[in-house]
């Protein structure tokens, strides 16, 4: 008899929880949760070894959806928690999904320092620019003027940029792609999967109940071509229905030009490159947005760093290696003390 044990050929069905979808008709987060679901059996991980985090809102129903390990945790917790699992258990693939209210608003301390301390997380930031979940209340993504529920004279704040955000605070892979793209979206998400360390992508996903064609400058198809910009590492900021216009600097501002037919034009753009070690080129085009510039879909930013999982198994196998196994009882019974009297 042969004992060996053979691997176990995964597919898409094999991540489908038998949980009721609960989201609108409609919603841009069944083509997220449908190509994470094709995504995971490619990447040779058993499935007991994936676990997927969420805080609070209607991207964070996600871990009822996969059928693998998985915590709805608390509003704006998520990165917290999936950090601690992630150094506890440094072989689990370990995802976050989250929105951008969970994320950006009473989650914003712990999504920087999870991007900053670069843990080996896929974080997966769905953003619909509303509060979905309480019924279309602004968000820290809404545009300014934006009027909602809780903003009926329109919002004087101005909104952040994931991206950027994610960028200021030293994220490895930051990338950004659309509900409505499903080769885009797919192919984003593998290369986030690849990373090692923390991978942020944006999802720019439409809400058809309470924020309908938020992001309509960029999936409608009579505009789309001309309102986004694709990026591909090595080379030129192109876009356009006929790929007619490019991205050059005018010193340190962005310009749109028309490419001539001869192509002359193309020697004087901007060349994305998302290895740079600086990440001032990524931050610069994570600025952009219409109507005046196209919105960059793709990886802005891609370097590898120490992951924090890493560091910390150092530090651990290090101090056991000069000090031998800890003795909690006689930490806790060691040391200074003081009787309050």
């Amino acid at each position: 008899m042969n004992d060996m044990t053979l691997p176990v050929t995964l597919t898409k069905k094999d991540f489908e929880s038998n949980q009721d979808v609960r989201w609108c008709p409609g919603c841009g987060d069944y083509a997220v949760l449908a190509q994470i679901q094709k995504l995971l059996p490619t990447l040779g991980i058993p499935k007991e070894n994936f676990a997927f985090i969420s805080g609070i809102g209607c991207s964070s129903r996600f871990p009822y959806y996969m059928d693998t390990y998985g915590m709805h945790s608390i509003h704006g917790r998520a990165p917290a928690i999936a950090s601690g699992l992630k150094v506890a258990r440094p072989d689990l693939s370990v995802w976050i999904v989250t929105g951008d209210g969970d994320a950006l608003a009473i989650g914003g301390n712990h999504f920087i320092h999870a991007m900053r301390r670069n843990v080996d997380l896929k974080v997966i930031l769905l953003n619909n620019r509303i509060y979905g979940l309480t019924k279309g209340q602004y968000s820290p993504t809404s545009e300014f003027g934006k009027k909602t529920k809780s903003t009926p004279l329109g919002s004087i704040d101005r909104p952040f940029s994931p991206v950027s955000l994610a960028l200021g605070a030293g994220a490895t892979f930051v990338a950004r792609t659309v509900d409505g793209d499903l080769q885009h979206l797919a192919s984003v998400l593998a290369r986030a999967a690849a990373h090692k360390g923390t991978a942020f992508v944006e999802v720019l996903q439409n809400c058809i109940v309470f924020n309908d064609g938020a992001h309509a400058a960029i999936t409608d198809k009579a505009t789309r071509d001309d309102t986004r910009l694709l990026l591909e590492h090595g080379k030129p900021l192109v876009f356009g229905k006929n790929r007619d216009k490019g991205v050059r600097l005018r010193g340190m501002e962005p310009e749109i030009v028309a490419l001539d037919a001869d192509g002359a034009d193309r020697q004087q753009l901007v060349v994305h490159d998302e290895s740079a070690t600086h990440a001032g080129l990524a931050f610069f085009l994570s600025q952009f947005d219409t109507p005046d510039l196209p919105v960059p879909l793709g990886v802005f930013r891609s370097v590898n760093a120490p992951t924090c999982d890493e560091l910390n198994a150092q530090l651990h196998d290090g101090a056991r290696a000069a000090k031998g196994r800890g003795d909690l009882a006689g930490l806790l019974n060691s040391g200074d003390t003081w009787t309050i009297g």
